[in-house]
């Protein structure tokens, strides 16, 4: 019985990893919109996509980011500077894309831009902070998405969005987890809606890496904003030596997050050039090996995990 078992497993994971070895033709044809590329994975994703002789068209959010990623790749990458916030802005790219592809239809979309900041306890925060997040996470990806779709239905393609972790565990207060958890709803209605027109819509959920979003400095700084927002009866409440154990937390974690972005953006060129990519690509070794597994695990025991391991505790009981 075990025999059949384990060969029954071994079937299934040489047949996927044949399936997943198969490449899209003509990569050298397929135009791919990227958001986000000053920085982190988004610049990586666009200069490794270029090397592989995809069109990309990486929409930043400086000059200074968009000269910089020219300077590191061909004449084929084109660039534009794009607020995912802002309306008329979504407008003006979706046009400038629609200009440069012309009858081709867009290949792929990878929404990738995101912040972070201000991340904190929720009772620090307002609800102005959280809309900051939602706006950039949440309500600009959708914009984009949206404005874009008739492209991405027309040449069949792929919607690749680009969730985390918190998306499975919420580990932090404020938009961030929220604007994740609200990503992934919108994935799974997206994905059912236009499977019927052969479009995929891919979810990859990146563990915590050494980014801008994560970099201690901006950790701190956003802690510390939140914390003097907040109120004398907060305060009291959570107790004096309460942020100086967040800070000192957030540096004891900074070492052990990953260097290696490519483990997540390797994830994302599979789920744009394969014939057949996953639904979802959990990225990085935390990810895979502790939240993951921790995501499914009950609720209580999941939360007493976090509690003593991750969060810090007020000083003074409320």
């Amino acid at each position: 019985m075990w025999l059949y078992l384990v060969a029954l497993v071994a079937l299934y994971h040489i047949v996927r990893w044949y399936r997943e070895r198969q490449i899209v033709d003509q990569l050298q044809d397929k135009y791919v919109f990227i958001t986000g590329c000053d920085i982190g994975f988004g610049n990586l994703l666009a200069r490794q996509l270029d090397l592989k002789g995809l069109r990309v068209l990486a929409a930043c959010l400086t000059e200074k980011g968009a000269e910089r990623l020219k300077a590191q790749t061909s004449d084929r990458l084109e660039t534009v500077i794009l607020d995912v916030t802002k309306s008329d802005n979504v407008a003006a790219v979706t046009q400038w894309v629609k200009d440069h592809i012309g009858d081709k239809g867009l290949w792929g979309l990878v929404n990738n831009a995101g912040i972070s900041d201000p991340s904190a306890p929720n009772e620090w925060l307002f609800k102005e902070d959280f809309m900051k997040i939602l706006d950039v996470n949440l309500l600009g990806l959708i914009e984009v998405t949206l404005s874009l779709m008739p492209l991405i239905r027309k040449a069949k393609g792929r919607v690749v969005n680009i969730s985390s972790i918190g998306g499975r565990v919420a580990l932090i207060g404020g938009g961030y987890c929220i604007s994740k958890f609200g990503l992934e709803a919108f994935s799974d209605t997206l994905r059912r809606e236009l499977s019927f027109f052969g479009v995929k819509v891919i979810v990859v959920q990146p563990g915590y890496f050494k980014t801008y979003l994560t970099d201690i400095e901006n950790l701190s700084q956003s802690s510390q904003y939140a914390w003097d927002h907040a109120s004398e009866e907060i305060k009291e409440a959570y107790g004096k030596n309460y942020l100086a154990n967040t800070l000192k937390l957030q540096k004891l974690l900074a070492p052990y997050l990953s260097q290696d972005l490519s483990l997540a953006t390797n994830c994302m060129e599979h789920a744009l050039t394969a014939c057949h990519p996953r639904t979802r690509y959990v990225a990085g070794w935390d990810a895979k090996l502790f939240f993951f597994p921790l995501s499914h695990l009950p609720t209580c025991l999941a939360d007493a995990i976090i509690k003593f391991t991750i969060c810090s505790r007020p000083i003074k009981a409320i």
